[in-house]
């Protein structure tokens, strides 16, 4: 007996198979800057005040760290400077004084009351004001507006298998971790998730995140 299912129909994933290939080849970083210029004139002027409130309380506006992009290549982070002059050194001396945080690092690389930042760095990074320089790291091509979050080199070490996965893709200023997960102080689930995205990118999944990400703006969770 013939088929009744519709030639459209057995041709989907295969369509659905090239335009993510096209998206992934060049399709995600056309809309990455697409979406840049469209925002920067707003984001700029964002940037310039928070700079200019950070500069008040601390030594300087930015602060830059080494982070593993695609295919391993380091590059400077940036962000608004929430931390104290100094922020790694003085995180030995944290552990030194309550030895009870280090488990803690160890176990989400974060700090739910890190006292290292600053009184007015707490609010950037509860709502991720602080990662708005990180544009400039899209437009560089460093980093995509949808992706897994960009890692330390000792942070690589912790995703096992799923280090190919991280190292496939650029990291994003948001990702699957932020939108599902941000609440959830657990590394495992985290690589879980980028290990996901990284297997699955589409159009139309950065878009949801996206527009995921802007209600978790709203509702302060971050540390």
């Amino acid at each position: 007996m013939a088929s009744r299912d519709h030639p459209s129909k057995r041709l989907r994933p295969a369509a659905r198979s090239r335009i993510g290939g096209l998206y992934m080849r060049g399709g995600k970083r056309m809309f990455d800057l697409a979406v840049c210029l469209f925002i920067l004139p707003f984001v700029g002027f964002s940037i310039l005040l928070l700079w200019c409130l950070a500069k008040l309380v601390g030594p300087s506006g930015f602060f830059a760290h080494k982070r593993v992009g695609r295919d391993g290549v380091v590059f400077r982070c940036w962000k608004i400077r929430t931390m104290i002059a100094n922020a790694d050194q003085a995180l030995v001396q944290v552990f030194q004084q309550r030895p009870a945080l280090r488990n803690e690092w160890e176990k989400s690389r974060k700090l739910g009351n890190d006292p290292r930042v600053l009184p007015f760095g707490k609010y950037l990074r509860r709502t991720s004001l602080d990662e708005l320089p990180q544009i400039w790291n899209v437009i560089r091509g460093d980093m995509s507006l949808v992706g897994p979050r960009p890692v330390t080199r000792s942070e690589l070490s912790l995703f096992g298998d799923a280090r190919k996965d991280y190292l496939s893709v650029r990291p994003g200023i948001t990702g699957l971790w932020q939108v599902k997960a941000r609440r959830v102080p657990c590394y495992i689930r985290r690589v879980k998730l980028d290990r996901h995205y990284a297997r699955n990118i589409s159009f139309g999944q950065d878009l949801r995140i996206l527009l995921w990400t802007l209600p978790v703006l709203f509702r302060p969770t971050g540390r």
